[in-house]
């Protein structure tokens, strides 16, 4: 066993507390990390609030990025002292992981949100075998992790490791809806509903795959203007606008494609409304198990499509590091979105965010 520093959430909507763990030693296929860097992302907070189920006491966090310490006899991927990006579990053995489409992974509601191992069993020993771990197949709100082989993916050592965790999640999710579902022909439009981190990584990969109109939706001034900044032609103020009749003016009739990001019922009709015939609208929100969304069947016959996508549609090993060679050249600017807390301050952290005062904190061990 290895002894950790975690941040435990013991009660719904409950603080974090920084808590010592027994972390289990790696199995054949699995990898221990030491963590540098941790994306704190809506999705934890929902966790936390159990408005997705998921068994408390816990270590959540899934945006991880660090150092490999040890490995499984059966790890070939990666060895020690590689700086590694990780990211979701999957079996690697299904028809959607042998279809190359790893997020729709037949087990992966096992591997990554039971809080437990495939096989049942936890990854805490002792008397931290009470508290559930493998959050996201991670659980990185920690000083190390121990993670499948299948959610590891190994990084180049010369760029910032710290940084690098949110690629795991978040700016996977928005660029992988752009550059792996949606394709957009270049010249074309596109309307983007809220522009946090996942909706940010969307504008910015709109922009590269020359998107002419890019409209950012938001109710937040700030996040408007730097959706701006990062590529965005249009920003419309959802809590003053009358959005769907902006979206419509602004494209001449209605965009070619949509991306929800904010998990709302009422703004996933907006987006499916804006888009003009064989339009097609990405969800990327991760909304409450018992939501529903109304819309109008007929206007679906004009050839409108709406399809939800999670991870990016993405295969973490091929592209995080395609994004990380954008984010090189200056083309993927996502360390303008990041703010950095120590983990002892993830309270601090979690508060500024539901204050809307930052995008995207990263905590660091």
């Amino acid at each position: 066993m290895t002894p950790i520093t975690a941040a435990v959430v013991r009660e719904p909507r409950g603080r974090f507390t920084l808590e010592t763990l027994q972390l289990d030693e790696p199995r054949d296929d699995e990898v221990r990390v030491r963590i540098a860097g941790t994306g704190l992302c809506h999705t934890d907070l929902s966790i936390r609030d159990q408005q997705v189920p998921f068994p408390l006491p816990a270590v959540l966090g899934h945006e991880g990025a660090g150092v490999v310490e040890a490995v499984g006899t059966a790890v070939r991927s990666v060895r020690p002292g590689d700086h590694v990006v990780l990211s979701f579990a999957s079996c690697g053995r299904c028809a959607a992981c042998d279809d190359g489409r790893p997020p729709y992974c037949e087990s992966g509601r096992t591997l990554n949100f039971s809080g437990r191992r495939g096989d049942g069993s936890g990854v805490f020993s002792g008397a931290s075998a009470a508290v559930t771990g493998r959050f996201f197949g991670q659980s990185s709100f920690a000083s190390h992790a121990l993670v499948q082989q299948s959610g590891v993916v190994r990084i180049a050592d010369d760029v910032p490791l710290q940084l690098m965790g949110p690629l795991a999640c978040g700016l996977q999710t928005g660029a992988g809806a752009i550059f792996n579902v949606l394709k957009p022909v270049r010249g074309s439009s596109i309307a983007i509903f809220g522009v946090g981190t996942v909706g940010l990584a969307a504008v910015m990969a709109a922009r590269i795959a020359g998107c002419a109109r890019i409209i950012a939706v938001d109710q937040h001034a700030g996040r408007l203007a730097l959706a701006r900044e990062l590529g965005a032609t249009d920003a419309i103020d959802a809590s003053t606008a009358k959005v769907v009749r902006e979206i419509l003016a602004l494209s001449g009739g209605g965009v070619h494609c949509s991306v929800e990001c904010t998990a709302q019922a009422s703004v996933l009709e907006q987006a499916v409304r804006v888009l003009r015939p064989a339009g097609s609208c990405v969800l990327l929100g991760m909304a409450a198990p018992d939501a529903e969304v109304r819309l109008n069947m007929l206007s679906l016959l004009n050839g409108r499509c709406l399809r939800g996508v999670m991870e990016g549609d993405s295969v973490p090993q091929t592209f995080i590091p395609r994004l990380i060679e954008l984010w090189r050249c200056g083309e993927f600017p996502f360390e303008r979105l990041v703010r950095y807390f120590p983990l002892s301050d993830i309270n601090e952290a979690v508060a500024a965010a539901e204050r809307g005062e930052l995008i995207k904190a990263i905590l660091t061990p």
